[in-house]
């Protein structure tokens, strides 16, 4: 269960990162709903990484985060287990 939530979690962060890439338009109410999900998944890593590239910028930072909800997810887990 505690995999599935983290996975959840990254998926929601991975999905963003898809938006914001293919230039999703900001004034929708799904890009709004996902946006609204992922900006504090993603904790402290939004601003972590800066690169001239802004989809290189979110990918990173909003990457990161992703991965460290399956990694975090998957200790959790395993120390329940």
């Amino acid at each position: 269960m505690v995999s599935a939530v983290g996975s959840a979690f990254a998926l929601i962060e991975v999905i963003y990162i898809v938006l914001q890439i293919a230039k999703a338009n900001p004034a929708n109410g799904a890009y709004q709903f996902v946006q609204r999900m992922a900006d504090p998944l993603a904790l402290f890593f939004p601003g972590l990484f800066t690169f001239s590239e802004p989809d290189l910028t979110v990918m990173a930072n909003y990457g990161a985060a992703a991965v460290f909800w399956v990694i975090v997810s998957g200790l959790i887990a395993r120390a329940l287990a």
